[in-house]
């Protein structure tokens, strides 16, 4: 019988222990150590795209990642932290979502909410047996899989280059539909010298309205600061700019947001849940892997009857 991805959690950590292990490896080790059959290790899910357990030995590990037991040093790869070893050393059981939620990182993963969506994407928890309907059980999953994955989005970018998170920001305009991004934005974005302002993108086609942009790819726990607003909006009267996006990976404090809403100049604030809601709304730095169509019955096909 394949294992719950919960039960899983604590044999891919201790899989991780020692050295950086390609996750393929931990897939065919777990495999061999449960005894799995061969029919069970190539099981598909429902999709039939997709086997089972490396599935679920994918969600260990992204939860396990989550709660900052797990780490990936390079494509493919996952070490334990030196949280997770510590864990480790506690010769514990298990490890499931219950005693993942002791620790902070994991409980700002589960407490993501996304403003624009209804109720029942309000918990990216994992999916249990309950009383949700299917549909309602499809929309939970399909929240869930986008907030693991808007925050591995954002991780990957926190750790790339600076020249990285300029590419990313461009891409990211040019898909949401910005006339273009001209080429002295593609020189300037991401660096110094250009009176504060880190980029401009043409608001429609001709270039006949510009937007400034400024970029600071921060850690999760640097917030963007009042003063950081002021700067901007001071870079932005040097252009005589009256619009400006302030992109950051981190958060923005209180009193800068506070700071912006007061300003004579419009500044939008994209923070990094919304950078990473962004490049999954507009496929930036990930693809659709599959296609889901919920259908219902047509009553009007039927209403002669």
């Amino acid at each position: 019988m394949i294992p719950d991805y919960q039960a899983l959690m604590l044999p891919v950590l201790r899989f991780a222990k020692d050295r950086p292990i390609q996750a393929k490896e931990v897939i065919q080790g777990l495999a061999d150590e449960i005894g799995l059959t061969a029919e069970e290790r190539e099981q598909l899910l429902p999709s039939g795209r997709h086997r089972m357990f490396d599935n679920r030995v994918h969600w260990a590990k992204t939860y396990l990642k989550q709660a900052g037991l797990l780490s990936y040093p390079r494509r493919g790869f996952l070490v334990a932290t030196e949280a997770g070893q510590k864990v480790l050393s506690q010769r514990i059981d298990r490890i499931d979502v219950t005693f993942l939620k002791g620790f902070e990182a994991f409980r700002a993963f589960l407490e993501r909410r996304r403003a624009d969506q209804d109720d029942l994407a309000l918990a990216p928890e994992p999916i249990a047996a309950s009383a949700a309907t299917p549909d309602e059980t499809l929309r939970l999953a399909h929240a869930q899989i986008n907030s693991a994955l808007g925050a591995e989005l954002l991780e990957r970018v926190r750790n790339a280059s600076s020249e990285f998170f300029e590419h990313v920001i461009i891409a990211l305009l040019s898909a949401m539909g910005y006339g273009g991004v001209s080429p002295s934005a593609t020189q300037v974005l991401g660096r110094t010298g250009d009176d504060g302002v880190d980029g401009v993108v043409n608001q429609d086609a001709l270039g006949v309205d510009r937007i400034y942009v400024q970029a600071k790819r921060y850690g999760r726990r640097n917030s963007i600061s009042a003063g950081d607003i002021r700067d901007f909006f001071g870079a932005l009267n040097l252009k005589k700019a009256h619009k400006g996006i302030f992109f950051t990976t981190s958060s923005f404090s209180p009193s800068a947001m506070q700071t912006a809403s007061g300003l004579s100049v419009r500044i939008v604030l994209i923070d990094g849940e919304q950078l990473s809601n962004l490049m999954i709304q507009y496929g930036v730095g990930c693809r659709t892997e599959e296609t889901l169509h919920l259908k219902k019955i047509d009553d009007d096909f039927f209403e002669d009857i």
